[in-house]
């Protein structure tokens, strides 16, 4: 049994299959529930897992590791420790990222610019193969250069509760 359930509901269901099931959380640790976490967005399609990681806590089935190595996946051993950071880490990189990308697409559509096209999708999709392919390199822009003004002048543009995220994220 696999049980691809909110967080909080797997503890409870984990006792209705003792020794039957695996979760497929990615922050959740039980140590009597072995834990399968695919590092993607699920949207209900069929899509391409080639080289997706698989985060592996305790002792899933081999079965069930081998149909997930199938579907292109790579496991790797996760510290039941290093979970939290771990999920951390997927949730800015998946959650946040989308939530900055639409809400940037939200802040000029409240003054009537709507983007043609593919919106800001196409400098994400590049953004991310130029760090895909050169690591921190691959970031650009002016916090890179060190562009102070333009850093200033973007800043100001921007509501406050954005500003105070736009010059954070910047600094990191």
């Amino acid at each position: 049994m696999v049980l691809a359930v909110p967080d909080r509901a797997i503890p409870d269901l984990a006792l209705a299959f003792p020794g039957r099931c695996a979760h497929l959380s990615g922050s959740l640790h039980l140590p009597e529930v072995p834990g399968l976490h695919p590092l993607t967005s699920f949207n209900g399609e069929v899509e391409n897992w080639e080289g997706t990681p698989l985060a592996l806590d305790g002792q899933p089935p081999v079965w069930l590791t081998a149909a997930f190595m199938e579907l292109g996946f790579l496991p790797f051993p996760l510290d039941p420790r290093l979970k939290a950071l771990y999920h951390a880490c997927a949730v800015l990189t998946s959650g946040h990222a989308a939530t900055l990308w639409l809400g940037a697409q939200a802040l000029l559509a409240a003054r009537g610019v709507t983007l043609p096209g593919r919106g800001f999708l196409p400098l994400a999709e590049a953004t991310l193969r130029n760090v895909e392919s050169r690591g921190e390199a691959g970031r650009t822009g002016p916090f890179v250069r060190g562009d102070g003004e333009t850093i200033f002048s973007d800043a100001a543009a921007l509501p406050p509760e954005w500003r105070e995220i736009f010059l954070k994220l910047g600094a990191l």
